[in-house]
C-alpha cells in the first residue's frame, strides 16, 4: 500500500470515530432525558417499598446481634471523628492564610502611612552648628560619634 492510500484510511477511521462519539453523546442525553421522564412519583413510592421489602426479609440486624454491634458504633463515631478533624483543620489553615494576609496589608499599609507622614528630615537641623555666615562648623562630639556609630 501506498503511504497516500494508509492516510485516506486513517482519516476515514478518525472521522468515523467522531461520528460514533457524536452519536453516543446523543444517545447518552435521550437515556437521560427518559430516565429522568420515567421516574413518577407512584414508581417511586413502588421502588422503595420493594426495596424496604427486600432488605426486611434480608434481616440485616442478625447480624448485629450480640457484641458484633459494639466495634461498628466504635468504628463509625471514629470515622466522624476524623471527618471532623479535618474539617477543622482545613478551616484553621484557611483562617492562617486570611491572617497572614491581613497582617500583610496592615504592614504595607503602615509603613506606607509612615513614609507619608515623615515630614522632618532625616537629619537633625540642629544637628550642625552654624557661625555666623550660616555656614556649617563640626558638630559637636557627642553628636559626631552618633552619626559615625549609626553608618
Amino acid at each position: 500500500m501506498k503511504f497516500e492510500m494508509l492516510q485516506q484510511r486513517v482519516e476515514r477511521a478518525e472521522r468515523l470515530v467522531e461520528l460514533r462519539a457524536e452519536q453516543s453523546v446523543c444517545e447518552w442525553e435521550s437515556l437521560k432525558q427518559t430516565w429522568r421522564t420515567g421516574w413518577t412519583p407512584a414508581r417511586i413510592i413502588a421502588a422503595g417499598l420493594a426495596a424496604g421489602f427486600l432488605v426486611g426479609r434480608a434481616n440485616p440486624m442478625r447480624a448485629l446481634s450480640g457484641t458484633r454491634w459494639m466495634p461498628l458504633v466504635s468504628s463509625i463515631s471514629s470515622l466522624f471523628a476524623s471527618v471532623k478533624a479535618a474539617m477543622a483543620a482545613g478551616q484553621a489553615g484557611e483562617a492562617a492564610d486570611t491572617a497572614v494576609e491581613t497582617a500583610d496589608e496592615a504592614a504595607a499599609h503602615t509603613q506606607q502611612a509612615s513614609f507619608d507622614d515623615m515630614e522632618e528630615p532625616m537629619v537633625d537641623e540642629a544637628f550642625y552648628d552654624e557661625d555666623e555666615d550660616g555656614d556649617p562648623i563640626a558638630p559637636r562630639p557627642a553628636e559626631a560619634a552618633t552619626e559615625v556609630s549609626e553608618r
